[in-house]
């Protein structure tokens, strides 16, 4: 069992891998959790994980975090599954149950397996070790936040078949399998595709995996994506009803959905319709829901409210599974904490919408239901055409797919392929009568001798069946693999930064310069490089006006590690027992002038702190004398020596121009003024207050973000009990 207070060790994880043997096989959907939490009843979440962090604002509502009943997915290609392995326990305790690897560039044209554990470019190497490794890691993961995860890849290019039996072996959970994925987009051959999906799909269906079909390229690839709407709907067709032919159950085959566009168009009016007509035309099957990624570009802010648009279609409508797109997928720079920011945006936006449609009904009349008939009619129309003209190959040879035109427009610019021509062609043989392969999981004819029972009885059971029969290929690659890349980080007691692999040392700094575009970029590089940062670029430019300035992101990598050794950590703030100082204040009353001082409007924080309904330091019996907002220093300290007031507590949240500092040195200066600064315990909070900052301007202590009334409570008891003791 993993200690959640120490680090996964990848090296353990390594150790003996080619013993290791997946704990379990297929697909795990979440199960419903009826009842309460904390305070608030739900209608659709799932049983809650045994360990999770929660999202930010939980902890107004005592830590709860309900789990929303659709599976979760994260997308991880940082090149390095080591580093992966990190990123999917730390996605795991925000709620995700779905973890995707994407393969690197390339993989799709490989004609068998890869072996060892190489980097990737653009995703990692999907390889039985690095499969092996990550499940094994997965199994441990999934019994420290107690619930089963889902690990899924690519079953597609050219070694299709050989990766299903490879996942199958090796307990993958879920994976892309479609044919016009390679025909469409990867120029493999149509009749290999087909053929090798076949076979995929029985392995698959074997192992009980999910199936994911591809259709959702289209999105991202299509000129215009929210016209080609139809198409996308026969393709899902195509594939939904020839993984059925090849064996797999319906309820383990997914439409992955995408919204085709994003607001500045007015996207509901669009992606809605097309949203209801998938889901009425295939009710059979299940629903994947991938953001959308077309229109990202390096606005993470952007990306996360077109996101968010496309998790309300998701509510509005289903999502078996909701997939999330790291908002930084337009910067190209998938870092560690975008992935967490992607499942808490899912988590908390499909949360705060829990029983919509309880309260909300789509309408049965009017633009939606016409809409939605006449994407259905059109989608039936496509389909029809691709029977008169001779089929599914003849069609794609004409240029039917992917184009800008919404059916029956077409504008001669759909993607073609030649039916005997692209990648593997001329590859696909006719099997002899005679033919036998003694495995299990096998699609087509198979002429198994009448004496055996099933297939692998004549090899005494294949590697589906027996696992140690798998021949486990560790490194080929003395310089390329995972021991060499993590002997080169090995901890030594120095701490770097990073957001995509070990020690990367890579950080991103926001900059605002009043000037226009252009010479912001070149300033922002030359700024990167006086503070020190190598390889500096710029991931993120946005004019704001023409002239009056444009904000700029860049990443670079620090040229300092910090000793570990050598810092001074604060210790956490110890907290008395609730009665021990209830009984101090009835022995020894104590009493307390609170206000926002200067010219400050803000009143929750301070409110939380004193008032006994948030648990504030009133329900200790302490008399709080509250002066409201924007109150002067000099009236707050008044009423202290009006009233006799031991405390003055001073909430502080605006910091511009360090008017927060300013009133801080302001009150300590006032009380030596007045005589009565020793008489007189001087707090301050705020947000960006720290108790270092406070006590440099004079006061006895400072309290900031996450700071509750015992806190504060306990500090004041102390400090009574120091001056007692004097």
């Amino acid at each position: 069992m993993l200690d959640p207070k120490e680090k996964i060790n990848v090296e353990d994880i390594l150790k003996d891998l080619q013993y290791y043997e997946p704990k379990r096989r297929g697909w795990h959907w979440r199960e419903p959790f009826h009842g309460d939490m904390g305070e608030f009843h739900y209608n659709e979440i799932s049983k809650p994980l045994l360990k999770s962090e929660a999202l930010p604002a939980a902890r107004s509502f005592n830590g709860i975090d309900p789990q929303p009943m659709s599976v979760i997915t994260t997308e991880i290609a940082s090149g390095r599954f080591e580093d992966d392995i990190r990123r999917m326990r730390m996605a795991a305790w925000h709620g995700a149950d779905h973890i995707m690897v994407i393969r690197t560039a390339g993989q799709s044209h490989f004609d068998g397996l890869i072996e060892g554990t190489p980097e990737g470019v653009g995703g990692v190497p999907i390889t039985r070790k690095q499969v092996r490794a990550t499940r094994k890691a997965l199994d441990m993961i999934e019994e420290e936040v107690g619930r089963p995860i889902n690990f899924h890849s690519y079953v597609s290019g050219v070694a299709g078949p050989d990766i299903a039996v490879m996942f199958a072996e090796e307990g993958v959970n879920g994976a892309h399998q479609d044919p016009q994925y390679n025909v469409l987009y990867r120029n493999i051959n149509m009749i290999r595709s087909f053929v090798d999906a076949a076979s995929a799909k029985k392995t698959m269906a074997w192992a009980d995996m999910l199936q994911i079909d591809g259709a959702h390229n289209a999105n991202a690839t299509a000129m215009k994506g929210y016209k080609v709407m139809p198409e996308l709907m026969v393709q899902h067709a195509i594939n939904c009803k020839f993984s059925e032919m090849a064996g797999m159950k319906k309820e383990n085959i997914a439409l992955s959905t995408v919204p085709p566009t994003a607001s500045p168009a007015p996207c509901l009016r669009i992606d809605l319709p097309y949203a209801v007509a998938l889901r009425e035309l295939f009710k059979d099957y299940k629903m994947r829901a991938q953001m959308n990624t077309k229109y990202i570009e390096s606005c993470t802010r952007e990306a996360t409210v077109s996101h968010t648009l496309n998790l309300l279609i998701s509510k509005l409508t289903s999502a078996d599974i909701q997939s999330t797109i790291t908002p930084d997928e337009g910067r190209n720079v998938p870092w560690h904490y975008n992935n967490i920011h992607a499942i808490n945006t899912a988590k908390q936006a499909l949360i705060g919408m829990d029983g919509l449609m309880d309260m909300v009904q789509l309408k049965e009349e009017g633009y939606l239901r016409e809409k939605v008939r006449e994407l259905k009619e059109r989608a039936v129309l496509f389909l029809e055409e691709i029977i008169e003209c001779g089929g599914y190959f003849k069609a794609v040879q004409s240029g039917f797919f992917v184009d800008s035109g919404e059916y029956p427009e077409r504008n001669g610019d759909g993607i073609a392929r030649k039916i005997d021509g692209g990648i593997a062609s001329d590859s696909v043989y006719e099997r002899e009568k005679d033919y036998f392969a003694p495995v299990c999981g096998f699609f087509g004819y198979n002429s198994v001798p009448s004496k055996y029972s099933h297939a692998c009885q004549a090899i005494d059971g294949c590697t589906l069946c027996r696992h140690e029969k798998i021949k486990y290929i560790d490194e080929l690659d003395e310089e390329d693999n995972v021991e060499k890349r993590m002997k080169d980080v090995k901890d030594d007691g120095t701490i770097l930064p990073e957001v995509e692999w070990k020690k990367d040392g890579l950080v991103s700094v926001t900059l605002f310069f009043p000037e226009d575009e252009h010479i912001s970029e070149a300033v922002a590089l030359e700024a990167g490089k006086h503070m020190n940062l190598k390889d500096v670029e710029v991931i993120h430019k946005q004019r704001l006006h023409e002239s009056e300035g444009t904000l700029v992101e860049i990443k670079g990598r620090v040229n300092f590690a910090i000793d570990k050794s050598n810092l001074k950590i604060p210790k956490p703030k110890k907290v008395m027992p609730d009665e021990f100082i209830k009984e101090f204040v009835k022995n020894n009353p104590v009493k307390v002038v609170a206000a926002t001082v200067g010219e400050d409007e803000h009143s929750v924080g301070l409110r939380e702190t004193i008032d006994i309904k948030h648990g504030g330091i009133e329900k200790y019996g302490i008399d709080c004398i509250y002066l409201g907002t924007s109150c002067p220093v000099e009236k707050l300290i008044d009423a202290a020596i009006e009233t006799k007031a031991q405390v003055i507590l001073a909430s502080t949240i605006i910091t511009h121009n360090d008017v927060h500092t300013k009133n801080m040195r302001k009150l300590n200066e006032l009380c030596i003024e007045k005589g009565v600064r020793d008489k007189l315990i001087l707090i301050c909070g705020g947000t960006q207050v720290t108790d270092e900052i406070a006590k440099a301007n004079g006061m006895d202590a400072g309290f900031g973000r996450g700071s509750k009334g015992h806190h504060v409570a306990t500090f004041i008891v102390e400090k009574l009990q120091s001056k007692m003791e004097e």
